[in-house]
């Protein structure tokens, strides 16, 4: 069986990977079930940089390799091109997008130094899968150093339609570098239709009867894979010692009194403001839950070094404060904002605790959160899911109770709704849903994109 080789700007744990979530569970999976290598940043600004000693780890099966960015490759590639220019445009905000000619060209500068690095790791037979925004033209400068291995890319955020997407400076040249790879993976059949018809009405391409897309004189299997959590194992997190010491203490801090539960990243792109605005607007309409519901949100801070960051950091804390000084009671506080992470074994049991999840993300590729709170409820008395239609988990989970985040009276009426609902309801909604995680988990997603390119290893050989 040939090598996997996978790509991600960030790299492991190997010996355990459910700590990092439903990406890392179903990676390691399939690494170990071949034998494997994981190549990526190793999360150290060095002076040497890409430069720098190769840093290797191995398990009986499954190696790592990472190298270090220098101080002017993070600034550039990661804290600049990814993360201030293709991740406002992905999710939609070209109002925060930064065009920075310099940090595109340090973007191609560090991808080609990941290439070069990874080529001299690679062996005829591999199988490789690249991974996310940060390496889109990773798969062309493999290219340029012919490698000719199959090579698959999978794109964890959303791809926004063309009027979008064009508004990024050289965004034919990003687009054509898709089709260095043989197979591309979307979260949402949404996303694989925006990107064919970038590439037929931007880049002259044409869409074939199977869905492939061709241009440049190369031909593409595009197509949706939504990525899955490992719905089992997070369950079981809901039965750990850890889980039930985070739940008792839940239940006896609410003394009766329901919670309903946000945990996202500090994120522009999570709707959080909105959220509380909504949550706001629930207390002014149903004032029978003044003293009665609280909400807690939890945001651990991302990428705190940008000041798009820190600006909604301050916003949530003004938002939240106001809220609670109209609204508070004795005894009894409208919101709880944490800026602080848990252990996913914490979360389980407070999820299970929660009696509504609200997931509300203005964009979101998936959103594995919506999915890990169905994980943890109590089969016998579950939550209720209130969902973004603009997460792609929505495209799954219709059986949530799906909003429009924008729309305040909106998100307030289904929270109303799920705070009514019936026992009976809420187990039918919540069997529904778990069901669907459990066949489509992260198991499921990484061999489905792996089948795929192991067939185009196949019929490589082949020829």
């Amino acid at each position: 069986m040939a090598r996997l080789v996978v790509v991600s700007n960030r790299v492991g744990p190997l010996k355990d990977s459910r700590k990092a979530g439903g990406l890392a569970v179903g990676l390691v999976d399939a690494l170990k079930k071949d034998g494997g290598l994981w190549f990526g940043w190793s999360g150290r600004i060095s002076e040497e940089g890409t430069f720098g000693p190769l840093q290797v780890e191995s398990t009986r099966r499954v190696e790592t390799a990472t190298i270090d960015l220098n101080q002017a490759d993070y600034d550039g590639y990661y804290a600049g091109y990814a993360n201030k220019s293709l991740w406002p445009v992905l999710h939609y905000r070209l109002d925060l997008a930064v065009f920075e000619r310099t940090y595109e060209l340090v973007y191609r500068r560090v991808n080609d130094r990941f290439a070069t690095r990874l080529k001299s790791l690679l062996r005829d037979d591999d199988v490789i899968w690249v991974h996310d925004y940060h390496f889109i033209p990773l798969g062309r400068s493999l290219r340029n150093m012919e490698v000719d291995n199959p090579i698959g890319f999978f794109l964890h955020v959303p791809f926004p339609g063309p009027d979008f997407l064009t508004a990024l400076p050289n965004s034919h040249q990003l687009v054509r570098d898709l089709f260095a790879y043989d197979v591309i993976g979307f979260q949402t059949q949404r996303d694989v239709e925006n990107f064919r018809a970038f590439a037929e009405l931007e880049l002259g391409g044409s869409v074939g009867e199977d869905g492939s897309v061709t241009a440049f004189g190369r031909t593409v299997k595009a197509r949706a894979y939504p990525i899955g959590i490992d719905t089992e194992g997070f369950a079981q997190y809901a039965q750990t010692a850890e889980a039930q010491r985070h739940y008792q203490r839940l239940m006896t801090s609410l003394n009766g009194r329901t919670q309903i539960i946000g945990v996202d990243r500090l994120d522009y792109s999570k709707g959080l403001p909105e959220r509380l605005h909504a949550f706001e607007r629930l207390l002014e309409n149903y004032p029978e839950h003044r003293g009665n519901v609280s909400l807690m949100q939890v945001a651990p801070l991302s990428r705190s070094d940008l000041d798009a960051y820190d600006k909604i950091r301050r916003e949530l804390e003004s938002v939240s404060g106001h809220i609670n000084a109209r609204f508070a009671d004795m005894g009894w506080t409208p919101i709880h904002c944490m800026f602080r992470s848990f252990t996913r074994r914490a979360l389980a049991g407070i999820y299970r605790g929660s009696a509504i999840g609200l997931i509300t993300p203005l964009r979101d590729g998936m959103n594995l959160v919506a999915k890990e709170y169905v994980a943890a409820q109590d089969p016998e008395d579950p939550g209720v899911l209130v969902l973004s239609r603009f997460a792609g988990a929505a495209h799954e989970m219709s059986e949530a109770l799906i909003v429009n985040p924008y729309n305040r009276e909106h998100v307030a009426e289904m929270i109303q709704t799920a705070l009514r609902m019936s026992l009976q309801e809420r187990k039918e909604r919540w069997n529904a849903l778990f069901k669907k995680l459990s066949e489509n988990d992260s198991h499921h997603w990484a061999q489905s994109i792996i089948a795929d390119l192991r067939q185009v290893h196949r019929a490589s050989l082949a020829a």
